[in-house]
Parts: structure tokens; sequence; C-alpha cells
């Protein structure tokens, strides 16, 4: 099934299967990876993992605005298939350093704990913005979304 086939269904359940426009949605996964795109689904879709955070290096990078509440994502698996819907529900912009124990054990990963958050993403993100000329910062600006499934 393709995202956009997924997307209807959703609006179909709503009784809106007219109101689909381009645009109404964008179509993510989590992590750098297959496997860590299955991996943090798996939270996700339990109703453990409510929050996540990118580097705002990389939505300027990519030219792509930052999300904003009521931002609905299709949210697709290791093997690219769509698995749920989300909806953006609270965004900010915050250094690293400033990410608290709440956030972290929102992002649902691990022990839950604020240390290994730190340690999880310091990891990721010195992985992955070389990519964009780009290097790990503990003042590096995040965007930190909340979000919740609406449909899966």
């Amino acid at each position: 099934m393709t995202p956009e086939e997924f997307y209807m269904q959703y609006l179909k359940s709503l009784g809106r299967e007219d109101d689909l426009k381009p645009g109404d949605f964008i179509v993510d996964k989590f992590g750098d990876s297959p496997e860590m795109a299955d991996e943090l689904l798996v939270p996700v879709l339990s109703g453990l993992k409510t929050a996540t955070c990118s580097a705002l290096w990389e939505w300027e990078h990519e030219g792509n605005p930052v999300p904003k509440p009521g931002l609905l994502s299709v949210i697709l698996d290791g093997k690219d298939e769509p698995k749920c819907i989300i909806e953006t529900v609270e965004v900010d912009i915050k250094k690293f350093s400033e990410v608290d124990a709440g956030f972290a054990r929102d992002e649902g990963e691990g022990d839950l704990s604020l240390n290994y958050w730190r340690d999880a993403h310091k990891r990721f993100f010195t992985r992955t913005l070389p990519s964009i000329r780009k290097e790990f910062r503990e003042d590096m600006p995040l965007v930190c979304e909340r979000f919740k499934v609406v449909w899966k």
C-alpha cells in the first residue's frame, strides 16, 4: 500500500475521503536505517514513544519548513511500508544541552533516561551530520516534537 492509499484510508475512517489535498501530509520514518526505522516504530505503535527530535540544520539544508502543530505524517517502517499516521502536537527549538529528562523519557528509547538519550543522540548526530557538512555540538539546535498517533 502506498502512503497516499494509507492516508486515504485514514480520511475514509473520518468520513472525509473527499478532503484529500496535495500537501496534507508528509511521508517520514524514524532513524537513518531500515533497522532503526523498525526499532523506533515499535514504541511509537505501543504509545511509549510520543516525542522525537531532529537537527534544525537538516531542515534548513533540505529547504523544508520546521514542523508545526497539526502536521500529519505517514510513518514508514524499514521496508517503506506505511504503518501509522502521527500528528505533531508541539514543537520547540532547543539546544541539545537543554533537552530535559521528561523529553528524553517521552522519546521512548533505551532505559528512558536522559543519559541514555544523550549518548544515543550524540552517536546518531555524529554519524549523520557530516553528510550536510555539520558536526555534533552540545549547543546545536534541535527541533523537538511531541506527537500522537492518530491512525494505525
